[in-house]
């Protein structure tokens, strides 16, 4: 208890800068990641977040 009452200011400097950084960072990357899908009635739809190879070589596995 003592270490921190000596050093609240330095303590709690960090914490004030700190928070504001990480909720400026889950702004940016919440928007940077959304995707949206669109797809007919009968439709087989599916999304991948990354990338997708299909049909490679047999070499590939």
């Amino acid at each position: 208890m003592e270490w921190i009452a000596e050093n609240k200011d330095w303590l709690f400097s960090g914490v004030a800068i700190a928070i504001p950084i990480a909720i400026i960072g889950w702004f940016i990357s919440s928007r940077r990641n959304k995707q949206v899908q669109k797809g007919g009635d009968n439709s087989t739809n599916i999304q991948v977040g990354g990338n997708l190879s299909l049909g490679g070589k047999k070499d590939d596995e």
